[in-house]
């Protein structure tokens, strides 16, 4: 986190969902089936972020300030459409991506907080 500021479980809304093949905690996900999450290709919208997977199921974090992988180092704090970029982090959404708005709370080198 930055500095001394921590946003951990603020307003964490977890539900669990059947996981798909390959899923690892800390992706984002899709709803890929009834009940079940996948991982997301590059320029797909994002329904959550993955934890650990047990059983074949795996809670799903859907709301709240959550930490995502990011590789893009043009995301910065504010307003920023953004969308999966295919291993399992963010990028900010371009031309024919299915992005969506996320305020970003946080920039911290390989991760960005995103109010879900």
């Amino acid at each position: 986190m930055v500095g001394k500021v921590s946003f951990e479980g603020i307003g964490a809304v977890t539900a669990t969902f059947y996981a798909g093949e390959g899923v690892e905690a800390g992706q984002v996900v899709k709803l890929s089936a009834d009940a079940t999450v996948a991982g997301c290709a590059a320029g797909e919208r994002f329904c959550g972020v993955a934890g650990a997977v047990r059983e074949g199921c795996a809670p799903v974090q859907v709301a709240g300030l959550a930490q995502v992988k990011c590789e893009d180092k043009t995301v910065a704090a504010g307003y920023v459409s953004l969308t999966a970029d295919g291993k399992g982090g963010v990028k900010k959404a371009g031309t024919g991506d299915k992005g969506q708005e996320y305020l970003v709370v946080a920039v911290d080198g390989g991760g960005i907080t995103i109010k879900m």
